[in-house]
This record gives structure tokens, C-alpha cells and sequence, in this order.
């Protein structure tokens, strides 16, 4: 990868700039009734063994440091609360039926059989807890306990409760680094982690991710959330932005029938390479009334996905512009297809020179891929491949997602990218890769 000449200090006041910026639609805090908000910060950081983006927070009282991981589409925070490893004196349940109990949750009376009659314990208010990796889904005692970011205790916070020592929920870290204890939500839903602490603290309903790079272990990303009233508006001028699409039916680990998705799709109009529009089954790009198509985007998956129809061509296309460049193809090495002998591909500010990929948007916006994001280097020497797969031919090991969508972006082609998510207006703005003006998300 590049080196960045852009200063930590440089690149956080960007991003936090960034973060802050608004626009007239937003709706602001009563600012004669609360004070200014502070923005709240997590790190990003990549796991080497699984390239999985993941965040530490504090849980409890005292504080449990815990490592999570940064799930786009997760409907909310669990983690391991066994406990011989967790002790919170400030952990509550919530009760069925009561205002912090999500409207349709389901209720588990502890001490009854059969209806309830007095003498019973009080019913416990659930909340679905998910691995998609692991294709792992149940039902756990809704909490709420303290968590502690951005050197602030915040009260309150609603989780899932999950007991790895019970004997039911072996599977719920598999696939997950191996020191993570849960997963944290960023999605659409009201009890993830943007959404509870916007509302919770009255903040602008924005957040952004600045994702790292597996090159530079090291170094962490960034996350912010929120804006209080009274921050100035700082407009950017090399992000672009395109409208969320809502998916009408429930898609992801999580899906409650008749209740739209709570993941991120964006309209992908047409796929370049090299500024030429490939010839694709454009239906596959729209979502059908079933819920299926359309393009997504994923923490949870490392490589982008395509559906087979889209891959191939799509693949071919990308080896007929290398080999225009004189690339010299080498043996696939699985997962991937189309890999190259690194010694014929020139570097450049964004990576390797390889054949640029354009994600097209309405209205003109286009996500550029170049070769830092598009391609991956392979452990044996002077191999670089296509670091995308095909969504439906992936060998076993990779059927960690079920693909519902037709384009899944992963993990690698988010590294070095900034997002920035409108909650208000469900508006998606990005940067494509940083690398184009010398920076980089990752912090030393």
C-alpha cells in the first residue's frame, strides 16, 4: 500500500470534521432544553487471522473491556455475559412488557410451567442474538447495563445477555476473531448502537466508519457518532452521495415476517471496468418483490460477493483489461479466479495498477475500486488475485452468508473508505478509497 504523508492528527480532524457536517434537513436538537453533545468515538481495528473489523468498548460495573464485532446489518449489541467472566453490578433485565421491551418481543416466565399464576417469576423480556458466520440465531434475556466510550458512562444501554457456559450456545462465537466476545450492531434497527445512542443522548442521527486496512495492522479506523446542536456545518467536497434503498422484506440472520430490512442496500445501476459498461442482467440489480437482488453492504463477509450471473462476466472482464495491460495471469488460487503474477503490475498511489472498477449510482455518483481494495496478495510470493467470489459457487467454507442480495460488498473493498450514514435521510455518502488524496484511515 501507498504511505500516507498525511499527518494521524491531519486525517482524525478530516474525519471528525467530516462527522460533524449537516444539512438543513437533519432535525436538531432543542438546544433551550439540552446542552451541545459531545460525538461519540470507537476505534476500528482489523483481525489479522479473519480480516473482520471489530471495536472494544467497556460493559458494566466495573468495567469489562470487551472486543465486538462491527456487523453493518446486526440488529443490536450481545456479547458473552457467563459468569465466571462477567460480573455487572449495574446489569438489569428488562421486564415483559415494560417500555424498554421492544413492542412484539417475545417473554420467558423463569420458575413456571405452564400459564402464569402467582408465586411465578416475573417474566423476562428477549432479544434475538444472531451469527451470521456461524448461522447461529436464538433468543437471550434482554439486558440493560452500563457501557462506557468516549470517556462516558452511559446508563441504560439495552444488549443482549448471551451464556456461553449454559451449554446451548457453543457455536455463537465461531467464525468471529478469536478474542471477540459478541457482535455490535450498526443497522437500521432501533437497538443498535448508533440508534439507542442518538436518541438516548439526543444527537444528529448520523454516524461514520472510517475502515483500516489489513495492510497495516497496527494501525485502527474510526467511528463517530452523532452531532449536538450548536457544531458548525462543515460541508465536504470529495464525498458523493446516494439514497439507502430500503428492501421491503426482512433479509440477514434476523428477519421478522411482513417487516422490512434493517441492512444497507444501495442502488448499483451498472458495474465498469475500466470505464466500460459491462453487459449484465440489469433485473439482478433491482430488488424483487421477493426481497432478493439488489446490492448490500456487508462487515461480515470479507470479499465482495457477486451472483454467478453477474461473476462471470464480470471476472472475464477484468482479466480481457489485465492482460490489456499486460498482466500476467497465474493459477487461480481458491477462492479466487483470477490471479496475476505481481511482478507485471506496476504499483501506484492506489495500490497495485490493475484495472479500475466503477460501482454506478443514481445520479451520477460512481464508487471507484482500484487495485488497494480490488485486489488481495496471496501469501505465495508474487501472486496478487481478484479479491472478489462467487456468491454461488463459494466452496462450504465460505457459506458463512446467505446470499440474498446480488452484490455484496465485503470487508476488503471497504478498507481505506470512509462512510457516512444519514439516519434521517437514509442517505449513504463515501469517499471511495482515501488513498487517492494521500490519506488513509488507519491511526497509528
Amino acid at each position: 500500500m501507498a504511505s500516507s504523508s498525511c499527518s494521524a492528527a491531519t486525517i482524525h480532524f478530516i474525519l471528525l470534521s467530516i462527522s460533524l457536517f449537516s444539512v438543513s434537513s437533519l432535525p436538531l436538537p432543542d438546544e433551550s432544553t439540552s446542552k451541545p453533545k459531545k460525538i461519540f468515538f470507537l476505534p476500528i481495528k482489523i483481525d489479522a487471522a479473519t480480516n473482520m473489523f471489530y471495536t472494544t468498548i467497556g460493559i458494566g460495573t466495573p468495567q469489562h473491556s470487551t472486543n465486538l464485532v462491527i456487523d453493518l446489518g446486526g440488529e443490536n449489541l450481545w456479547h458473552d455475559c457467563s459468569n465466571r467472566r462477567y460480573n455487572s453490578s449495574s446489569k438489569r433485565k428488562i421486564v415483559c412488557k415494560s417500555k424498554k421491551c421492544p413492542e412484539g418481543a417475545a417473554c420467558v416466565s423463569t420458575g413456571c410451567i405452564g400459564p402464569y399464576k402467582p408465586g411465578c417469576a416475573i417474566s423476562d423480556c428477549t432479544i434475538t442474538v444472531s451469527n451470521p458466520l456461524a448461522q447461529f440465531s436464538s433468543s437471550y434475556t434482554m439486558v440493560e447495563d452500563t457501557i462506557f466510550l468516549s470517556h462516558t458512562y452511559i446508563p441504560g444501554f439495552l444488549a443482549g445477555c448471551v451464556d456461553l457456559d449454559d451449554g446451548l450456545s457453543g457455536n455463537a462465537l465461531q467464525g468471529l476473531p478469536r478474542t471477540s466476545k459478541g457482535i455490535i450492531g450498526f443497522s437500521h434497527s432501533e437497538l443498535a448502537l448508533p440508534s439507542q445512542l442518538v436518541l438516548s443522548n439526543k444527537l444528529i442521527p448520523k454516524f461514520s466508519l472510517c475502515f483500516p486496512s489489513s495492510n497495516n495492522l497496527k494501525g485502527f479506523g474510526n467511528i463517530f457518532i452523532g452531532a449536538g446542536g450548536g457544531h458548525p456545518q462543515v460541508e465536504s467536497k470529495f464525498l458523493q452521495t446516494t439514497p439507502l434503498v430500503v428492501n421491503p422484506v426482512a433479509t440477514g440472520a434476523v428477519s421478522i415476517y411482513g417487516a422490512p430490512s434493517i441492512e444497507y442496500f444501495i442502488d448499483v445501476k451498472a458495474i465498469k471496468i475500466d470505464g466500460h459498461v459491462l453487459n449484465l442482467n440489469s433485473s439482478l440489480l433491482s430488488i424483487d418483490k421477493k426481497g432478493n437482488g439488489g446490492t448490500k453492504i456487508s462487515t461480515m463477509t470479507p470479499w465482495t460477493e457477486l451472483h454467478s450471473s453477474l461473476y462471470k462476466p464480470f471476472v472475464q472482464e477484468f482479466i480481457n483489461k489485465a492482460e490489456g495491460r499486460r498482466m500476467k495471469r497465474v493459477a487461480p488460487v481458491p477462492p479466487f479466479d483470477a490471479c496475476f503474477d505481481t511482478s507485471t503490475i506496476r504499483n501506484s498511489i492506489t495500490g497495485l495498477a490493475v484495472p479500475s472498477i466503477d460501482l454506478v449510482l443514481p445520479g451520477g455518483a460512481q464508487w471507484t475500486i482500484y487495485g488497494a481494495n480490488s485486489m488481495t496478495v496471496m501469501t505465495s510470493k508474487n501472486v496478487a488475485c481478484l479479491a472478489f467470489v462467487d456468491g454461488g459457487m463459494k466452496p462450504k467454507e465460505m457459506h458463512s452468508i446467505q446470499l440474498e442480495a446480488s452484490v455484496v460488498i465485503g470487508g476488503h473493498q471497504l478498507e481505506d473508505n470512509l462512510l457516512v450514514i444519514d439516519m434521517a435521510s437514509s442517505k449513504l455518502s463515501f469517499s471511495s478509497s482515501l488513498l487517492l488524496r494521500n490519506a488513509t484511515c488507519s491511526h497509528v
